[in-house]
This record gives structure tokens, C-alpha cells and sequence, in this order.
């Protein structure tokens, strides 16, 4: 196993800010728009809104998982950095090893969430064509 220096851990921290911005711009949005179609839904009890429901349900479940596996990877990578800092190299390589796992694990929720997102304007624009 190859032994890695303190500054690389480090290298994770602005990859992982960017990220963070990125997932709560999207929970915002998302967050926007259940409002938006709460209020629709409540006027006219649409079955295209219902089907947006089941949409936004499953997209804030993977942007949870999105941010709850970033937040563990840069605790992963703190950790990693403290291990390499004190002398534990083992431990700070397979802690940094973690850590990228739950980045990795955070960047494939962003995918399947963007395939939601991409069903649910699928949904809209279904709705604007028979219209």
C-alpha cells in the first residue's frame, strides 16, 4: 500500500465545499418548486401533479443520501488527515480510502437524482404537449 502525505486528504476539502453548494442549490430548488405544486396540487388536485409528488419524494430521498455521504466523506477525510498527521499512516490511508468510497457513493446518488429530475420535466413536458 502506498503511503500518502498530509496534504492529501487535504486535496478533497474544496472538491467537497463544491459539492455541498451543488446539493443545497438543489434542495432548495426542489424545495421551491414541492411549495409550488403543493399550492397547484391544493386548486386543482391534478393527476400529473400526483405523479410529481412520487417524483419529489424519491429525489429529496437521494439528495439526503447525496449530502449524508459527502458529510461522511469529509469526515472520513478529516480523520484521515488527523491519522496521517499523528504518525498512523495505515489507518490514515485506509481512512482517505473511505472517504473516497463515500464521495464516489455521493456522486453516483447525484446521478440517479438527475435521472429523476430529467423524468419528472419528462412529466411536464408530457403534460404541456397533451394541452
Amino acid at each position: 500500500m502506498m503511503d500518502i502525505a498530509v496534504t492529501t486528504p487535504a486535496l478533497l476539502f474544496p472538491a467537497i465545499t463544491i459539492l455541498f453548494l451543488a446539493y443545497s442549490n438543489r434542495f432548495l430548488t426542489i424545495a421551491t418548486r414541492i411549495r409550488e405544486k403543493h399550492a397547484d396540487f391544493n386548486k386543482t388536485h391534478s393527476p400529473i401533479a400526483e405523479k410529481q409528488i412520487v417524483s419529489f419524494r424519491r429525489r429529496l430521498q437521494y439528495i439526503v443520501a447525496m449530502e449524508m455521504f459527502a458529510v461522511l466523506g469529509i469526515i472520513s477525510c478529516i480523520i484521515s488527515t488527523g491519522f496521517i498527521f499523528y504518525g498512523f499512516q495505515y489507518y490514515g490511508n485506509v481512512s482517505f480510502a473511505i472517504s473516497m468510497l463515500f464521495i464516489v457513493l455521493s456522486l453516483f446518488a447525484s446521478i440517479i437524482e438527475l435521472f429523476f429530475s430529467t423524468r419528472a420535466l419528462n412529466i411536464e413536458l408530457e403534460d404541456m404537449e397533451e394541452n
